[in-house]
């Protein structure tokens, strides 16, 4: 049975667009709820300055609570080598960096050329590979509006590429690519994800995409027919970059975790307690917008769990 990595976005990404900030109490029931539901992975905080993303001020809390919680992995983004040296005096043990592939929203995002934003990468993974053993965090890079982005418009996929290629060359564990704007189309995802996985082999990364033109899951299967076996997704499809122009509409993790377990694909996460857990969206979040087919639709009765459909 094939096994596929969802891995929950939400108390990251889709927090960090949202005006109101979460309580942090409630954050840290929220991510209880999200590994007590079977999710492995979660990316609870993105260590960036308060005064420019105040809904992250709390991160290394947040991230020393979840550490407490066993049987995940815990992730945190970080734009740059100071926010990396937080992440790890919080004690994150892996983190995620977005580089951008085109100029106007590298600009726009972290201030830095696409050229700087590698030099940049370098730089903590220079970092990293001197700290003491046991203490050097996994490094996971997003090449983020890998398939088109809102201010630019098209970005050439073999730049995308390369920058992977390079960036893999430096020292980073994993690389994967990211449909920040929902641009992306499955011929294009597909094509891209074979071109990732046959330059990069092991060190090809997992897909981070948007739905935010209705393609998402789409474009879930292109990359699963290419080789893909992790997905990025965010509870309730709330978030998306907030220098992006338009970047709303991540996967919705409900979504996502019903159409890879209808296939017979194991994630690991049982769908009741997922549900359960959006009622922490409305407790720490009141007013705020959710999304999601298979909650407002109700599960199907004839719904069974990838493991017990090949028991």
């Amino acid at each position: 049975m094939t096994q596929v990595m969802v891995s929950e976005v939400g108390p990251r990404d889709g927090l960090q667009s949202i005006k109101q900030a979460m309580p942090t109490a409630v954050k840290h029931k929220w991510i209880r709820a999200l590994a007590e539901a079977g999710l492995k992975e979660i990316e609870v905080a993105s260590f960036v300055p308060p005064k420019l993303l105040p809904q992250m001020a709390d991160a290394p809390e947040v991230v020393r609570e979840a550490l407490k919680i066993p049987g995940i992995t815990v992730l945190a983004l970080v734009p740059n080598l100071r926010g990396f040296q937080d992440a790890v005096a919080a004690g994150a043990p892996k983190v995620t960096l977005t580089v951008s592939a085109s100029e106007a929203h590298s600009m726009n995002n972290i201030h830095m050329t696409c050229a700087q934003a590698i030099e940049s990468a370098k730089r903590i993974v220079a970092f990293r590979d001197g700290l003491p053993e046991g203490q050097r965090p996994h490094i996971e890079v997003g090449i983020s509006t890998a398939f088109g982005c809102s201010i630019q418009g098209d970005v050439d996929e073999s730049w995308a590429i390369e920058m992977a290629v390079q960036l893999a060359a430096a020292g980073a564990d994993t690389v994967g690519l990211s449909d920040s704007v929902g641009y992306g189309n499955p011929a294009q995802v597909k094509r891209m994800f074979k071109r990732l996985i046959a330059e990069l082999g092991g060190k090809a990364g997992g897909a981070h995409l948007h739905n935010t033109r209705g393609q998402g899951l789409a474009n879930v299967v292109a990359a699963l027919d290419a080789g893909v076996t992790t997905f990025d997704a965010s509870q309730g499809g709330i978030g998306g970059c907030p220098y992006a122009p338009g970047a709303t509409g991540n996967i919705v993790t409900e979504d996502l975790v019903f159409l890879l377990e209808s296939m017979g694909l194991d994630t690991g996460i049982d769908m009741p307690k997922l549900l359960e857990a959006r009622k922490f969206l409305a407790e720490g979040l009141p007013g705020e917008p959710v999304y999601g087919f298979v909650p407002d639709a109700g599960v199907p009765r004839n719904y069974r769990r990838a493991v017990d459909q090949h028991a």
